[in-house]
């Protein structure tokens, strides 16, 4: 991911105020610029490094700051900084798996308006839309693409994924803003999609905001959702020929030990078939709680081979945020 330092976007892709019916400035002071240091020994730091930066949108009056939570998972320091240059501490308050929000609380006055929440239930293909990562410097001019499920390799599944473009080149955590100035969803990666004529450009998928009004009380009270947690099993898989196939387990995950291997084909689970990533993720999650046995059927080099993964929780292994 580049540095925010790094880069600004081309005027001609910035949003321009005439273009709005709202006060496009004031809307976007309330966007953040977030960094985060996790240590070394963290389960996430191999992965996803240990200074991560990228952005957050102030949701409440009390500096409550919304980001996508890959930024602040594990997070030992987080500080949020202004348009106008002040930096101010954060605490990473919640990590929520299922979606992938992350919240922050500011240790802090902001002094920055709260974004209202919007309905993103109401976009369609074809809308306007704003991707901030800040200013209007920071931030594109853009355009709804689709809607579709967003099934990813690190077992996560998103049924009402929003895709835009043109893409953001900052695009972790940006605030997705609707054409009358509210939050319709976070940023969380950058994706590349084969248009008519065979070419590939780049594109955002984003987390939509009606994913976050449910569990936004849980998030805030427990620091993720109140419920038993998903099963987990620490594999990374992705689709080919039509086929599920593990591309890698995490070495300290259930399915490592289990026995799971790089190359295996995921062909069903407690006998039922496996028909695509999204199916398998649904009946793993389906087979019960966090530590639940889970029998999966695997193509080896040609054989059948039957391997019993016994789930975790995830949330488990990861260090917990401290407070500054």
């Amino acid at each position: 991911m580049p540095k925010k330092s790094d880069w600004e976007i081309p005027i001609v892709a910035q949003p321009q105020p005439e273009e709005f019916d709202f006060d496009l400035d004031r809307v976007l002071q309330s966007v953040v610029g977030l960094q985060a240091h996790i240590a070394e020994d963290a389960f996430t730091a191999q992965t996803l490094g240990t200074e991560r930066a990228g952005s957050g949108v102030v949701i409440g009056d009390n500096g409550l700051v919304l980001t996508i939570g890959y930024l602040v998972t594990e997070a030992e320091s987080v500080w949020l900084s202004t348009a106008d240059g002040r930096a101010t501490p954060g605490h990473a308050l919640a990590y929520d798996q299922e979606t992938g929000f992350g919240l922050v609380q500011a240790l802090g006055r902001l002094g920055l308006p709260a974004l209202e929440l919007g309905q993103s239930s109401d976009i369609e293909p074809g809308d306007p839309v704003i991707l901030a990562g800040g200013g209007r410097r920071q931030s594109v001019r853009a355009s709804v693409i689709g809607r579709q499920e967003f099934a990813g390799y690190w077992e996560y599944l998103l049924p009402d994924a929003i895709f835009t473009a043109p893409a953001h080149p900052f695009w972790g955590g940006t605030a997705l803003i609707g054409r009358d100035g509210r939050l319709l969803g976070i940023g969380s990666l950058m994706v590349q999609q084969m248009t008519e004529r065979d070419n590939v450009r780049d594109i955002n998928m984003i987390v939509p905001i009606d994913r976050l009004k449910p569990i936004q009380q849980d998030l805030v009270t427990y620091g993720r959702q109140n419920k038993p947690a998903r099963p987990w099993l620490g594999v990374f898989s992705a689709e080919r020929d039509g086929r599920v196939v593990v591309a890698d387990v995490s070495p300290r995950g259930p399915a490592a030990a289990a026995g799971l291997r790089e190359g295996d084909v995921l062909w069903a689970v407690r006998d039922e078939s496996v028909t695509g990533l999204a199916d398998f993720y649904r009946k793993i999650w389906a087979s019960g709680p966090a530590g639940t046995e889970i029998p999966i059927e695997v193509v080896r080099e040609g054989r059948t081979v039957w391997v019993r993964v016994k789930s975790a929780d995830r949330a488990a292994l990861l260090k917990t945020p401290r407070l500054q």
